[in-house]
């Protein structure tokens, strides 16, 4: 299933926010945690890391990975916190107007 456009940020601070992960890490969670339902590539999830960490929203530093290989870690800064506690309201927010729109009558 295609991943909403906005929603894979949400995704990734969601992740992070449990636990620094390399990206090939974060990609598996979200795997997981939703049952494979959304899996996302490489080329969708690095230039989002990228852009997240541009703006501040996460910090990745280079460490040695699970088989000894080079990886970069990503951990959800302060500013990030702020920024997923925002993001999960909203997406309650617009959740509920469409499932009220879906179900109303008329």
């Amino acid at each position: 299933m295609d991943i909403l456009q906005g929603t894979l940020d949400l995704l990734i601070l969601r992740a992070l926010e449990l636990a620094p992960m390399h990206g090939i890490g974060i990609a598996d969670r979200i795997q997981q945690v939703t049952h494979g339902t959304f899996v996302v590539k490489p080329g969708s999830l690095f230039p989002a890391l990228r852009r997240l960490e541009q703006q501040g929203w996460i910090e990745g530093k280079w460490g040695p990975s699970e088989n000894n290989r080079r990886a970069r870690y990503y951990t959800l800064t302060r500013a990030g916190r702020g920024q997923f506690a925002e993001q999960k309201r909203n997406w309650y927010r617009m959740t509920s107007a469409m499932n009220w729109m879906l179900e109303s009558e008329g």
